[in-house]
C-alpha cells in the first residue's frame, strides 16, 4: 500500500505524490514566542516530527522548515509587562522552546526562519500583491483585498456571504482599523508603527508585518513557490492558512502547497485548555512532575493525529504503562545480548546495520501508510515488545530459551528501528552500577559470600545478603545450575 494522506484542501484522502520525485518540502507553522510551550504545542511538534521521520524512513529526502513568529502583539505585551524588549522576550522563549523540544526527543528542523529576519521577503511580497491589485495602502497600513481573490475560502470551506451575516453584528464602525479598510474582510499585510514599538522602514512608512504575510514570505524564501506539505494545528485553518493561500497564490498563480495537513486540538479533562480555566499546562511543568517524555510521545501517538485528544491523569497513566512495556522490549538487547552471545557490548550487535523481520516492517508501513496511522504503528511495537518481555522472563527464570538467539536479535533490532521512526528511544542504565554504586563485581562477590554461608548452613546470613541485594535493586534466582541475578 502506498502512502495516502488526508488533505484538508480537498477534504479527502489522496495518494501522496511529491512535486519533485523522492523529495519532500515541508513547512510547519511554528510558535509565537511569548510564553513557554504548552500541551497543544507538544502534540503538534510530536506529530509533525514523526511525519517527517516516517517520510525519511520510507525513502524520501525531506527538507523541513519551521518558523518562529518573533514580532507580535502578544510578545510586545509581555515585554511591556516585564519592562523588557521584544527581542529579549523572543530570544528567551526561543531558547526555552529548544530546551522543551529536546526533552521530548523532537529532532531539530533543517531551518528556523524568523519573521524579523525575513523583512525583505515580506516587503517584496506585499509590493507584488499591490502591483497585481490584491493590496492597497491606507494611512500607513497595507491591506489585502479579500474579494479580489476569487478562491478565498477554499481551504476552510467558508463563504464570504455567510461570514458577512455574523460579522455585521460585530463590526465597530468607530474602530480605527475598520475605517482604514475598504471592506470589513480585508486583513493587514503591514501595520503602521505605533509609539514605543519596534518598526522597520518600508515603502509605506515605518511599521511591522501582519501575522499572515510572514509565513507566506518565509515559505517562498526558504522552500519555493509550491511545497509538498504545509502543516499546522487545526486552529490555523482559518484565518491564518486561508490567508496564506490568498497571499501566495495571488502572486504566483500556483498552489502554495499540494497537501494541507492539520493536527487536532488538545483538551484537558474535557475542557479547552486556557489560563482562565486554570488548566493551562506547559511542557516543562508536565515533565518536571516526573512524567516520562516518552510516555508523552506515546500518549500523542496512540491517538489519530487529526482527532482531538483529552489529556487526563488516567490517559497519561495508561500511556506511562504502555511506555514501560515498550521500554522493556527496547532494553532487551542491552540486558540479554551478552547472555545470548550477540557480541560484547551493544555497539557490536549490528544495530547500525540491523537485520530486520520483514513481516513486521511491512505491517508497520502498511498501517502507517493509511494517513499516518501512528496508533496502528504503535500496535506493531507492542506486539514485538511483549514477545521480547516474555522471552526476557524466560531467560531470567530459566537461564535459557528455546527461541534461536539470532531470531531474538532480529526481533529486538526490528523493535528498536521501528520505535526510532516514532521517536521512542530508551537508554540503559550504566551497566556497572546501580543507584547506590554497586558494581557487577561487588554483586558477584556478595553472591559468593552468600553461597559460602549457605554451604556452612548459615541460612540467616544467606538470607541477609539476599535481602541486602534486593533492597539495592538486584534480584537473585536460584536454580540447579547455580544462582543468577539481574537488576530490577
Amino acid at each position: 500500500m502506498t502512502l495516502t494522506v488526508y488533505n484538508t484542501l480537498t477534504r479527502r484522502q489522496e495518494p501522496f505524490k511529491t512535486v519533485e520525485p523522492g523529495k519532500v518540502k515541508m513547512y510547519y507553522c511554528g510558535v509565537t514566542v511569548y510564553d513557554y510551550c504548552h500541551l497543544g504545542h507538544a502534540r503538534a511538534c510530536i506529530v509533525w516530527d514523526v511525519v517527517r521521520r516516517y517520510l525519511q524512513f520510507i525513502g524520501y529526502e525531506v527538507r523541513y522548515v519551521q518558523n518562529f513568529t518573533d514580532v507580535d502583539d502578544k510578545i510586545l505585551n509581555r515585554a511591556r509587562q516585564e519592562h523588557s524588549s521584544m527581542e529579549a522576550v523572543a530570544e528567551r522563549f526561543i531558547q526555552a522552546y529548544f530546551e522543551d523540544m529536546a526533552r521530548l526527543g523532537i529532532k531539530e528542523a533543517d531551518e528556523y526562519p524568523r519573521a524579523t529576519h525575513t523583512m525583505n521577503g515580506i516587503q517584496r511580497l506585499i509590493h507584488e500583491l499591490e502591483n497585481k491589485g490584491f493590496a492597497y495602502p491606507s494611512d500607513g497600513d497595507v491591506y489585502y483585498a479579500v474579494r479580489q481573490f476569487g478562491e478565498y475560502g477554499k481551504l476552510s470551506g467558508r463563504k464570504l456571504e455567510d461570514m458577512q451575516v455574523g460579522a455585521s453584528e460585530r463590526v465597530n464602525l468607530e474602530d480605527a482599523e475598520y475605517q482604514k479598510k475598504k471592506d470589513p474582510f480585508d486583513f493587514a499585510l503591514w501595520k503602521a508603527a505605533k509609539p514605543g514599538e519596534p518598526a522597520w522602514e518600508s515603502p509605506w512608512g515605518a511599521g511591522r508585518p501582519g501575522w499572515h504575510i510572514e509565513c507566506s514570505a518565509m515559505v517562498r524564501d526558504r522552500l519555493g513557490e509550491t511545497i509538498d506539505i504545509h502543516a499546522g494545528g487545526a486552529d490555523l485553518i482559518f484565518p491564518h492558512h486561508e490567508n496564506e493561500i490568498a497571499q501566495s497564490e495571488a502572486v504566483t498563480g500556483k498552489p502554495l502547497a499540494t497537501y494541507w495537513l492539520h493536527n487536532g486540538m488538545v483538551k484537558v479533562d474535557g475542557e479547552k485548555m486556557s489560563k482562565s480555566l486554570g488548566n493551562f499546562t506547559t511542557i516543562r511543568d508536565l515533565l518536571d512532575r516526573n512524567v516520562d517524555p516518552m510516555a508523552v510521545r506515546l500518549f500523542v501517538l496512540m491517538a489519530q493525529y487529526r482527532k482531538p485528544i483529552d489529556f487526563t491523569d488516567d490517559a497519561i497513566a495508561a500511556a506511562t504503562n504502555g511506555w514501560h512495556t515498550i521500554k522493556e522490549g527496547l532494553l532487551f538487547g542491552h540486558q540479554y545480548g551478552k547472555q545470548l552471545n550477540w557480541g560484547v557490548g551493544s555497539g557490536e550487535w549490528g544495530v547500525e546495520n540491523p537485520s530486520l523481520l520483514p513481516e513486521f516492517v511491512e505491517r508497520f508501513k502498511e498501517t502507517v501508510n493509511d494517513d499516518f496511522n501512528f496508533p496502528g504503528g504503535v500496535s506493531v511495537l507492542f506486539e514485538l515488545a511483549k514477545e521480547l518481555r516474555r522471552e526476557g522472563n524466560i531467560l531470567v527464570h530459566e537461564g535459557k530459551t528455546d527461541t534461536p538467539a539470532d531470531e531474538l536479535q532480529k526481533q529486538w533490532q526490528t523493535l528498536v528501528t521501528l520505535a526510532e521512526v516514532l521517536g521512542l528511544t530508551a537508554q540503559p542504565e550504566a551497566e556497572t552500577t546501580v543507584n547506590d554504586g554497586l558494581s557487577d563485581a561487588e554483586i558477584e562477590d556478595l553472591i559468593q559470600q552468600r553461597q559460602a554461608a549457605r554451604k556452612a548452613r548459615n541460612f540467616a546470613e544467606g538470607d541477609r545478603i539476599r535481602n541486602e541485594l534486593q533492597a539495592k535493586g538486584v534480584t537473585l534466582i536460584d536454580s540447579p545450575e547455580g544462582t543468577r541475578w539481574h537488576r530490577s
